[in-house]
């Protein structure tokens, strides 16, 4: 067992129910959905053509030099706008971390093409209306920005995080789905742990919403058909839920050895106490029962020397499909009945790789305020899920710590235990 403490001191967020922790705080508070009309493309065909997206969002703004930009997906843009907010938010600047001491790990998905780099190459191929797949690597090639593979690799965008705060120390990128960004935060805290780094800046950026991976995702069928009311689709643990909605955003944090916090004066927001990660293997083809995610609790909770009556609440990975919330509410009845559980994916859908640390991100917040978010759209309690959902109003808590979960639907899981600053 490791001796180091480790803590957040910073919180950067980009996402669609606002940008900044001030204004994503507000809109968990009051209960404000991020899911809306798609925006950024063309989606009258599709099956699904509600998201959350990030607006108002001007990269301009955090990234330095802005030529950057040509080479930045909206992925890394939205990752080095979180990162900049985190380091801002925690006192981070130039000679306030001993750069060699200074790490990045983040959360990433696989990254399409954007339509306006691809476009120019499959146009140089048609003939008349028809695709010539024997002008691919002469006429398509040369409609291609010969910089583009740069913007899709999904480690760049913790490059980009690195270039942009001078941070020398050890640079990681953890690419497995929902999964991805809570991996990142217990890599980075084994990292201080360790003594390769002082401070970790950590998290996840992912945008769901470029059309070629959204038409394929409305394919499979796993996004909701509720179309009439967006704010409403969106609804883990609830009887009438029927799928998914995915969305787009960037959570970072500042992590921290708590004596290097400490002897330079940083607020500490909360702390690390435990975190595990299994894997449920598929059988037969089969998806996961839940064994993983149970024993992923189960170890969380062994770290952190805590119990399941320990516990304020549970922050929930909560799909809105009904034979996954069935699989995780049975996990965690089991592990940690009767404790009360959140479901933020109900504000701003599922953001992939984002996700987890988007949803961390509303637990450090509710432990210095000592008040849980409600869970949006939670209005008929599924018999076959039995939790304590937090729902009409948010819960006034005491500052007990906070159970965090994600997991795969091809049997990874994650789980972290944080307690407040105090």
């Amino acid at each position: 067992m490791y001796s180091t403490d480790v803590v957040i001191t910073g919180v950067g967020i980009v996402s669609p129910i606002g940008i900044g922790w001030e204004p994503f705080w507000a809109a968990l508070r009051q209960g404000k959905s991020g899911i809306g009309r798609i925006r950024q493309f063309e989606a009258s065909g599709l099956p699904c053509q509600i998201a959350a997206e990030v607006t108002d969002f001007d990269p301009k703004c955090y990234v330095r030099p802005r030529k950057s930009l040509k080479v930045m997906c909206r992925d890394s843009q939205m990752g080095v706008a979180a990162s900049t907010l985190a380091c801002q938010d925690a006192g981070i600047a130039a000679g306030t971390v001993d750069p060699e001491r200074l790490g990045v790990v983040m959360g990433a998905d696989r990254i399409c093409s954007a339509m306006e780099d691809s476009e120019p190459t499959y146009r140089n191929c048609l003939d008349g209306h028809r695709f010539d797949f024997g002008r691919w690597g002469t006429d398509g090639m040369a409609g291609s920005f010969p910089l583009s593979f740069l913007k899709v690799l999904p480690n760049t965008i913790a490059s980009h995080i690195s270039i942009a705060h001078d941070a020398r120390g050890p640079n990681n990128t953890i690419h497995q789905t929902e999964v991805s960004s809570l991996l990142a935060v217990g890599e980075a805290a084994r990292v201080i742990q360790r003594g390769a780094a002082d401070v970790m800046i950590v998290g996840g950026a992912s945008s769901q919403l470029n059309p070629f991976d959204y038409v394929r995702r409305s394919a499979m069928g796993i996004l909701t058909r509720r179309q009439d009311e967006p704010a409403a689709a969106m609804r883990p643990f609830d009887a009438d839920r029927d799928g998914q909605v995915w969305g787009e955003g960037a959570a970072v944090f500042i992590l921290e050895d708590a004596r290097h916090a400490e002897a330079r004066g940083a607020r500490v927001l909360a702390r690390i106490l435990g975190w595990a990660t299994t894997c449920e293997p598929r059988r037969h083809g089969n998806g996961p029962r839940g064994a993983g995610l149970r024993r992923a609790v189960e170890l969380a909770l062994r770290q952190a020397k805590s119990e399941a009556k320990d516990l304020g609440h549970v922050n929930a990975h909560g799909l809105s499909t009904i034979h996954d919330d069935q699989l995780e509410a049975r996990a965690l009845h089991e592990m940690v009945p009767e404790v009360p559980v959140v479901a933020p994916k109900s504000y701003f859908g599922n953001l992939g790789a984002a996700g987890g640390a988007m949803e961390m991100a509303a637990s450090v917040l509710s432990l210095g305020a000592e008040i849980v978010p409600a869970t949006l759209n939670y209005e008929h309690p599924d018999p076959n899920c039995p939790l304590q959902v937090i729902c009409d109003e948010p819960l006034s808590s005491s500052p007990a710590p906070a159970l965090l979960v994600n997991w795969t639907t091809i049997g990874q899981a994650a789980s972290a235990v944080l307690a407040g600053p105090g």
